[in-house]
């Protein structure tokens, strides 16, 4: 029994979500149906690219995700399946697949008739060409069916992290719906440089507006209401919030702000 998982910017208000479903249904009735995620900014493909690497190391190999926030559907980009870490991933070709399909893998493009529903419109490719890939996939076919192999596929910018004398600088990649900022900066930097004592983790907004300085703890329960804490979160980054607050809406910092870690050893 496959499982396929959707992550897009589609929204729960209109029938597209469900639509793809019941295309991958229509050729695998087994297929289990997990919702990642649909409440992804319109066409914010680093947000979906972040949700899918978040969820898609935690289910079981074999799994097939698709990832549809596409602001170029219609146009000559790719639609891929791609096949990485005994799983497979598919959507077009703009760099929402990337940070979950990472280490070695196997791209092919989607060309193939029986992987595309028989009319295609230029508007839904959810629905007519990457839920039917999901669906042949899902009963049995092999990801090379799909179409010809690619030596590439377009990656997404890697986050800043530079090493500078005692501080680390990074920058928010990713706002949740909470309004925490999520960082560039691996848990394991803190862990293993930041003196407690002395330690201190820094935003600063573009231009110079603002500087804000969360206090240090392991979660958010540690530190007084509206204040904002600093922690390792369960993706194991840097993060920063608001003790029963917005973050985000509280330093004015988005995705890009940069995020300066001080006081290594």
């Amino acid at each position: 029994m496959a499982i396929v998982t959707f992550t897009t910017d589609f929204g729960f208000t209109d029938g597209y979500v469900a639509a793809m479903k019941g295309v991958v249904l229509a050729l695998a009735p087994r297929t289990t149906l997990v919702d990642v995620a649909h409440g992804i900014a319109a066409q914010d493909v680093a947000a979906a690219a972040v949700a899918l690497s978040q969820a898609a190391p935690l289910f079981p190999p074999g799994t097939i995700h698709v990832a549809v926030v596409d602001p170029g559907v219609g146009s000559p980009r790719a639609g891929l399946v791609v096949e990485a870490g005994g799983s497979f991933f598919i959507g077009p070709d703009n760099g929402v697949l990337s940070l979950a399909a990472h280490g070695p893998r196997r791209v092919f493009r989607i060309e193939a008739p029986d992987f595309r529903r028989s009319s295609v419109s230029p508007t839904f490719h959810g629905r007519d060409i990457f839920a039917p890939t999901a669906g042949r996939l899902a009963a049995g076919a092999r990801a090379s069916d799909a179409g010809p192999e690619m030596a590439s596929m377009i990656e997404l910018g890697a986050p800043t992290l530079r090493h500078l004398g005692d501080h680390v600088e990074g920058a928010v990649i990713h706002v949740d719906a909470f309004g925490n900022l999520i960082t560039s900066i691996a848990g394991e930097l803190v862990d293993s440089g930041i003196r407690r004592d002395g330690g201190d983790v820094e935003i600063e907004l573009e231009g110079g507006e603002g500087r804000f300085h969360p206090v240090m703890a392991r979660t958010f329960s540690d530190v007084e209401p509206n204040r904002l804490v600093a922690y390792i979160g369960s993706g194991g980054q840097l993060e920063i919030a608001l003790r029963n607050g917005s973050a985000a809406r509280l330093t004015g910092a988005a995705r890009g702000s940069p995020v300066r870690m001080r006081g290594l050893s």
